[in-house]
């Protein structure tokens, strides 16, 4: 089985990222970036685009590639491959949608506690602008089992 594309877009400014409350769906209840499924003839960065644009209603200009990480839950075949972004410009005001609230947040006070659990993990390499692969395995309460990352000079 082919790996499931997705993307996740964090938009940093000045100390601060932006994430959104999930309000529906896969993660509802927890802080993320923004993104989602890549759509057939859509590269990965147009998907990151149309995502942070349906979802937080802000348009970004300098995407860059951070991560990719995979994502296993134990019992399901299907990898969840994550190709996350940086932006440090975007036009327009973050607005909430049907499916995400918006909030921006001092890189000091990040939501862990009300994250993905893997979040804490690769979040430093993010906020220090390194590039990082790894494979988180996820079990039962979405607890890790197991994982790996590391930082990377280019993917």
């Amino acid at each position: 089985m082919a790996n499931k594309i997705l993307t996740l877009v964090l938009v940093r400014e000045k100390g601060r990222v932006l994430l959104g409350m999930k309000k529906r769906g896969f993660g509802a209840g927890r802080w993320n970036g923004f993104g989602g499924k890549v759509t057939e003839g859509e590269t990965i960065e147009n998907a990151a685009l149309r995502e942070i644009k349906e979802e937080a209603g802000i348009e970004v200009q300098d995407l860059e590639k951070r991560g990719i990480i995979e994502f296993e839950f134990q019992g399901d075949p299907q990898i969840l491959e994550v190709h996350i972004f940086s932006s440090q410009s975007f036009s327009g005001t973050p607005t909430e949608s049907e499916e995400m609230k918006p909030a921006w947040f001092d890189i000091e006070k990040i939501p862990f506690e009300e994250m993905w659990p893997d979040d804490i993990y690769w979040f430093p390499l993010f906020l220090d602008n390194k590039k990082f692969k790894g494979k988180f395995l996820f079990g039962p309460g979405d607890s890790i089992l197991k994982h790996e990352l590391k930082e990377i000079v280019d993917f």
